[in-house]
């Protein structure tokens, strides 16, 4: 379905990163795999096998985002997907969040996503489109806020940015999509298992009664978004959270 792509994935050493790289791969698709730390990236590239390579960048810096897009088209020839994946979350009570965690979550989150969503623009208009996903979160429609509103800040920035370059882009066939993942990463295995009684009462509120499999649910869903089955599909956020959230 996706032999011939070659898709770039920041984040991609752990949790939904490699789930979505891992199920790309399944697909056809070979895999840039960037990051800041080579030994988690090198894992997953072992686990791909051939057509996985790894670039080491910061995506907090912007002559590093510049400098590992050029490098993954100049390896592979091109990119016809971007993941926008990585983030740094600033989570807790607004009162308690330092300026530096907000700012750093969004200068991972929403302005990363926009520096790299440029970068790779001109290489997927090159290639006649593509696709990009950004990670949005549906922390952003929470029924309770609290803990929650700088992370939903940033999320709900990147959903800006989405509707934006789908609305700029999609005469170049370059379609910009949104989702919003449950996912059993490591960092909400590590929530879950220090606070048990709070995680058991979420598990409740979604409908399917579990949160996705980072490959399995997660990936997945994804390469379908990025095949051409669904190909007329752009500027949405994709809940994928077992049905919990109302994005409305």
């Amino acid at each position: 379905m996706l032999a011939g792509k070659v898709a770039l994935v920041t984040g991609g050493g752990q949790g939904v990163g490699r789930g979505i790289a891992l199920a790309l791969a399944r697909r056809g698709a070979r895999v840039a795999l960037v990051g800041r730390t080579p030994a988690r990236l090198e894992a997953v590239a072992a686990e791909i096998g051939d057509g996985a390579t790894c670039f080491t960048a910061d995506i907090k810096d912007a002559a590093a985002v510049s400098a590992a897009v050029h490098a993954v088209a100049e390896h592979f020839g091109g990119i016809d997907i971007l993941v926008n994946n990585a983030q740094e979350v600033p989570l807790g009570p607004l009162l308690a969040v330092e300026d530096s965690a907000f700012e750093a979550g969004f200068a991972s989150g929403p302005l990363a996503s926009f520096r790299l969503m440029k970068a790779c623009r001109p290489y997927l208009r090159q290639r006649g489109g593509g696709t990009i996903i950004n990670l949005a979160s549906s922390a952003a429609v929470r029924w309770d806020m609290s803990n929650y509103g700088a992370y939903a800040a940033v999320k709900q920035a990147t959903r800006a940015l989405t509707r934006a370059a789908a609305a700029e882009w999609g005469p170049d066939n370059i379609r910009v999509l949104a989702i919003a993942p449950h996912a059993n990463s490591p960092g909400l295995q590590g929530w879950v298992d220090d606070n048990p009684e709070e995680a058991e009462a979420f598990f409740r509120t979604i409908p399917l009664r579990r949160v996705g499999d980072c490959e399995d649910d997660i990936g997945n869903a994804v390469a379908a978004l990025c095949g051409p089955d669904l190909s007329y599909l752009t500027g949405a956020t994709i809940p994928l959270d077992g049905g919990q959230a109302n994005f409305g």
